[in-house]
């Protein structure tokens, strides 16, 4: 009987530091990838405009793609809708930002351009700290937004895979290693 329980223990021993040892290796794979950290819809007189902050990690098979020479286009999609009981939402703004990721290797840079602006940076984390701040202007009209009414905003910051080159599409399909975005993130905003 206590053989039996002795090997019980070895065994148990076992297979929680197996289950640890898979946590480890798994822990970083589920780290990768985008989240929105906060984001706030700022009014003025003049229109609003918003401020967002992400937290992105790439996979391992991206930072190789992107060291490699290959361009990574994300694209911030915002919407702003009215809540109506009546009828279908009305959908007051809805706007996209494309943002390009690219290393340079004879400078050793790396380059975050929007749209014809670009700025390069020394480093991976320092690139990706200036692409996790957004701050998008001219959000709506000005009076686009009624006092006393309520809006929800929703945010969502994602790899555009349609703008890899075509062999990198095809084996993006079902790999998680590439689709790489956050969730929509939705807050109501109030005037």
């Amino acid at each position: 009987m206590m053989a039996s329980s002795m090997r019980f223990c070895r065994s148990l021993s076992w297979l929680v530091a197996l289950a640890a040892l898979l946590l480890a290796v798994a822990a970083p794979v589920l780290a990768d990838g985008i989240e929105v950290k906060k984001a706030a819809l700022v009014t003025a007189d003049d229109g609003g405009f918003l401020e967002a902050e992400f937290e992105i990690s790439l996979t391992h098979t991206l930072e190789d793609a992107l060291n490699k020479g290959v361009p990574l286009y994300f694209t911030l999609e915002f919407e702003l809708i009215r809540p109506r009981w009546y009828w279908l939402n009305e959908k007051i703004v809805a706007t996209r930002q494309q943002y390009r990721l690219s290393y340079n290797a004879l400078a050793r840079q790396y380059r975050v351009g929007v749209g014809a602006l670009y700025q390069n940076f020394a480093s991976l984390p320092d690139a990706l700290a200036f692409l996790s701040q957004v701050r998008l202007r001219d959000i709506g009209e000005a009076g686009a937004l009624a006092k006393g009414n309520s809006y929800v905003a929703a945010l969502r910051l994602r790899l555009d895979i349609s703008q890899l080159p075509r062999p990198f599409q095809i084996s993006a399909v079902g790999s998680r290693e590439w689709n790489v975005g956050s969730d929509w993130h939705r807050w109501t905003v109030s005037p």
